[in-house]
């Protein structure tokens, strides 16, 4: 087994040491005058000093055999998971039965005995170097064993969500019925809930219409609204799984053409108003469109108490590192609040919201990177090429196989593209970029091969790493060429699952091969890296789920439309893939490969208790669906759960 080696030679195998502490407060003069100690007093005291290390790790490992889990540690400890079940996602030592926390920072990885001689070492040098000798200044090693048949890895990233969407989402869960009427039922329940005024508007996250068993598939209306009659007068703005459209009552339709002055535009570049044969609006708005309803913002206090339960959520799941992939200038005030109220418990990597931003805002917004580490962040932009599959927004080269009147929405289209990005770019800031159907790719990939052109540095996209967010459509030279310029591919495995019942019909047999191509996009990449995410709350926030559906490519029935071997399997990752996706590769998409990501001596201490071996490969996907977090650990604290 492959572990970190000592520095020095002579000394014993060990892991490797960080970088020595910070020097602690001074202890009493009376301790340090040890010069007129006998030598045969220095032994005692130190075979004595050894002993009580010893007892100690003794009775942490007997308590942890079935105790009430921990839920605080000491400030600094050894955890272990024997059978080198702890996945470090470090390839000097990518499994190993323990490591050592001191503080919030990874000191030690190795075996129980590797790490113990390593921090009695450690212990050694202190105390010669500040305590003059004294044994009794030594601490000893508190040690704790995981469950039997749990694992560690490092803590999970979610490389592209949406937090505060995700919090909205969950009041109101259209996203768990199963035909429009039932989605009628749940929201006439909420309103009838929640009496008000003609005015006062109801607002939901989560539609699909391609999971109804009662329609064709095809756009809901307002008259669909309209049909009950709790609803019938209430503004009430639902918008679709993926964020792309909207879906209005008559009530909506109304205010919404009184903000604009009485008339709907005839049409809106980057976004549509579904029409019906008559032209009229029949209450969907799509993409670009929907920034003409007039919805109300949320308060601060709504933000607050959606982002709480988002947080909440997140960590019980084992993510302790979330990329929000469209924050707005008072979200991410409101992200930096928190941080200083110590009520921010994970860390967030914000991609600043181009479409929300003000002229102002724009002007003056500036990058905010104070350490990799930092629980807030902004240092790239999210700009929005097209729309989504699911609601033929996604811009094609050829029209859509089962709509061949449309070819999809380019909300910036090229030319507008390249200048918004350059702009962006001059400005030192990382530039990622909303792509889902492969004219979209296409035209991203285009105006960052210009910016390399230009710059005359084979290299400058690899030291900036622009990132694809979704890369999901692409022609197969696109697959290469994204690889060949250093762009990053931002991917969310379960796109490819819940997609996949539609996709085909929707693409056709010979362009869905080159959708979801997970293998092949990491297979190209320069850098060999694939940040996974899940978009939620578009799908699931667990990121198990994203882990199951990368390297399976079943739903959670073990079904595909190819069958129980999953679909399109070639493009299925490893499970060491996929995890170096969620913890390494995120790190890396957002510049913090050095400091997170994996288990290695001198990065933070952010970790994860499963309590299945999801990396087994004997073991069945569908263990991986069962697996449940038993602790996420941020900083070397435990922030959910238990040990």
């Amino acid at each position: 087994m492959s572990r970190q080696k000592p520095q020095q030679s002579q000394k014993p195998q060990q892991p490797q040491r960080p970088q020595q502490p910070q020097r602690p407060q001074q202890p009493s003069a009376a301790p340090r005058r040890r010069t007129e100690r006998s030598a045969t007093k220095q032994v005692v005291w130190t075979l004595l000093a050894s002993a009580i290390a010893g007892l100690s790790t003794y009775y942490s490992l007997e308590k942890g055999k079935g105790s009430a889990a921990m839920t605080s540690l000491p400030s600094a400890y050894a955890l272990c998971a024997n059978g080198s079940r702890i996945y470090t996602v470090d390839e000097s030592a990518p499994q190993v039965d323990c490591i050592v926390v001191d503080k919030q920072t990874i000191s030690a990885t190795g075996t129980l005995a590797e790490v113990q001689s390593y921090w009695d070492d450690y212990q050694n040098e202190l105390i010669q170097k500040f305590y003059g000798n004294e044994p009794s200044a030594k601490k000893p090693l508190p040690v704790f064993n995981v469950p039997s048949g749990s694992i560690v890895v490092p803590g999970l990233t979610d490389a592209h969500a949406h937090l505060l969407e995700y919090g909205f989402k969950m009041q109101l869960r259209l996203d768990e019925v199963s035909s429009l009427s039932e989605l009628l039922d749940i929201v006439e329940t909420y309103a009838k809930k929640h009496p008000s005024g003609p005015d006062t508007w109801i607002e939901a996250l989560g539609w699909d219409q391609t999971r109804w068993n009662d329609t064709d598939g095809s756009f809901p209306t307002a008259t669909d609204l309209a049909s009950r009659p709790s609803l019938a007068s209430r503004p009430i703005a639902l918008r679709r799984v993926d964020c792309h459209a909207v879906w209005l009552s008559p009530r909506a339709l109304e205010l919404t053409k009184e903000h604009l002055g009485g008339t709907f535009p005839s049409s809106v570049p980057g976004g549509e108003i579904i029409r019906d044969s008559t032209g009229e609006p029949t209450g969907v708005f799509v993409d670009a469109a929907e920034g003409l309803v007039p919805v109300p913002k949320w308060s601060k206090q709504v933000m607050r108490e959606y982002a709480k339960r988002a947080f909440k959520d997140a960590l019980s799941v084992g993510l302790v590192n979330v990329h929000d992939a469209s924050t707005s200038v008072p979200e991410f005030e409101l992200f930096k609040e928190m941080d200083r109220e110590g009520e921010l418990p994970i860390r967030i990597y914000s991609m600043a919201d181009s479409v929300r931003l003000t002229s102002e805002e724009a002007k003056e917004l500036e990058i905010y990177d104070p350490h990799p580490a930092a629980r807030t962040r902004m240092r790239s932009i999210k700009l929005f090429t097209d729309g989504a599959l699911g609601s033929w927004g996604a811009a094609l080269l050829a029209p859509y196989s089962d709509k061949p009147d449309a070819s999809g929405i380019m909300r910036l289209p090229e030319e507008e593209l390249d200048a918004v990005a350059r702009g962006w770019w001059e400005r030192g800031w990382a530039v990622n970029v909303h792509a889902i159907g492969d004219r979209a790719n296409k035209a991203v990939l285009d105006v960052f091969e210009g910016i390399a052109h230009d710059s005359g540095d084979e290299a400058t996209l690899v030291k900036r790493r622009p990132r694809l967010e979704h890369s999901q459509i692409m022609r197969e030279e696109d697959l290469a060429r994204s690889g060949k310029l250093g762009i990053i591919n931002s991917v969310q495995p379960t796109h490819a699952t819940a997609d996949m019942w539609y996709a085909e019909t929707r693409l056709g047999p010979e362009r869905v091969k080159g959708a979801y191509a997970y293998r092949t996009l990491l297979e190209h990449s320069r850098s060999g890296v694939l940040p996974l995410g899940s978009d939620f709350p578009v799908e699931s926030i667990n990121p198990l789920f994203g882990f199951y559906s990368a390297v399976a490519r079943l739903d959670h029935k073990g079904d595909s439309p190819q069958g129980s071997g999953g679909w399109y399997p070639a493009e299925r990752l490893t499970r060491a893939q996929a995890l170096k996706g969620m913890t390494l590769d995120a790190a890396y998409a957002a510049f913090a490969e050095d400091t997170l990501g994996s288990l290695t001596p001198g990065k933070r201490a952010d970790f994860v208790v499963l309590d299945h071996d999801i990396m087994n490969e004997a073991k069945p996907f569908s263990e991986i669906l069962q697996t449940k977090v038993k602790a996420t650990v941020v900083d070397g604290k435990i922030a959910y759960g238990g040990i």
